[in-house]
């Protein structure tokens, strides 16, 4: 059974940084499509970013620069870097991974991706 666990979520000031993690049981990163999402109260889900199997990488604009998803195939564990955090980052934070193992198109759609994990909450304070 594929289990996703979320973790490194807090709470800090504007301009700080976090780092995420996201370990699987039963589920091999390496070859498969990985991403982050959020979702914030009264808002629909999104996506953050997303690694594939060859390495490539693609972020929602709001985060381009300052986010960075990165995997640790030993661990098999998904990592997102968050640095200069804004307010509007504050959000509950989740990994799921690609259907199939394959990043669905277009790689935000995020009801494309499953085995998702409980979620991490990230808050940032002005």
């Amino acid at each position: 059974q594929v289990q996703m666990v979320e973790s490194g979520g807090g709470s800090v000031h504007a301009g700080g940084s976090l780092r995420l993690s996201c370990a699987a049981s039963g589920y091999t990163y390496s070859s498969s499509c990985m991403g982050w999402f959020r979702q914030a109260p009264g808002k629909e889900r999104e996506a953050v970013a997303r690694i594939d199997s060859d390495g490539s990488t693609n972020y929602d604009d709001s985060v381009k620069g300052r986010f960075t998803i990165s995997q640790d195939n030993a661990k098999n564990t998904l990592y997102l870097q968050m640095n200069s955090l804004k307010p509007e980052d504050t959000a509950m934070y989740y990994c799921a991974a690609g259907r199939g193992g394959y990043c669905p198109k277009p790689w935000w759609a995020w009801w494309a991706y499953n085995n998702w994990g409980q979620g991490t909450q990230v808050t940032v304070s002005s």
